[in-house]
């Protein structure tokens, strides 16, 4: 299992001066963003293998810790993921409070080991309103021992109070910034109505136009423009219109509604009904 982490961290060499400069004195919360959600999770082991290998360096990923790291067997490595509801079977779209709550009395007690419990917030982006502020209180009282991790796909999509109390680690983002033409026609069709208010609502009206696939990868087609946006708006031309039409918030508010709009199609929810929504849920509010 170590493998996979090795050469997660081999193609995100660049950024692992910094793991262990920061290793020095690890901070308190580390936000891990960018490359893809495997790689922020290999990343979140090896920074725990960092904290905890016993060869006292880079992680060797042949002693116990490492070792259980990589199998999610260590007693200091905690993950925070979504949970699956009982009766559906479905994944949860939040992270709820109580995987918080059910964490503190451990996070009262020193590590097992001579190491740092890490603890992983697996894709933050699924924080509540209530599980965000429960972390935050946890974060606000630090515990001797603890350290944390959130991973996400861009920092914007977190609470900014999250963000303040994390230091900020980008991986390398994935590569592919250019859409296929018939997914790139309706990025252009949404870029055009949130430019003009109009031309959107008869693309989706027509019979047979959408279904959840289409729905999909069409929100998922924005989803890479915000981020080349993010990034660099010369990329490509709805990059570059997209960040003419947003300011900073205007952008996580897209993110946002982007990120209810994929849970909603998962859910089944007519794909239709649900790019209508994005389309005016996410409509730029006039620059003062």
């Amino acid at each position: 299992m170590f493998t996979g982490i090795r050469e997660t961290a081999s193609r995100q060499g660049i950024v692992l001066p910094r793991f262990a400069k920061l290793a020095e004195q690890p901070p308190q919360c580390l936000l891990i963003e960018g490359g893809s959600t495997q790689d922020r999770l290999d990343m979140a082991r090896y920074w725990a293998c960092l904290l905890n290998c016993e060869s006292g360096g880079d992680p060797c990923g042949s002693c116990q810790p490492c070792q259980q790291i990589a199998d999610n067997a260590f007693n200091d490595f905690l993950l925070i993921d979504r949970e699956e509801d009982e009766k559906t079977g479905k994944v949860k779209q939040d992270i709820s409070v109580e995987s918080i709550r059910e964490l503190l009395p451990v996070w009262g007690q020193p590590p097992h080991g001579r190491g740092t419990r890490v603890t992983v917030v697996v894709e933050a982006q699924h924080l509540n309103g209530n599980s965000a502020n429960a972390l935050l209180k946890t974060l606000e009282e630090p515990r001797p021992g603890n350290v944390f991790v959130l991973t996400a796909p861009q920092r914007e999509r977190l609470l900014e109070t999250l963000v303040s109390r994390s230091w900020v680690i980008t991986l390398a983002w994935p590569t592919g910034t250019e859409n296929s033409p018939d997914v790139a026609e309706w990025v252009r069709g949404m870029v055009e109505f949130w430019r003009s208010g109009q031309g959107w609502f008869s693309r989706t009206s027509a019979k047979g136009a959408l279904d959840k696939e289409m729905g999909l990868k069409v929100v998922i087609g924005c989803q890479r423009e915000l981020k080349n946006a993010l990034i660099n708006p010369r990329l490509t031309s709805a990059a570059d219109a997209l960040s003419g039409l947003f300011d900073a918030k205007g952008l996580r508010r897209l993110d946002l509604v982007l990120g209810k709009a994929q849970e909603s199609l998962n859910y089944n929810v007519n794909p239709a009904l649900v790019l209508d929504w994005v389309c005016t849920a996410a409509m730029p509010r006039k620059r003062r």
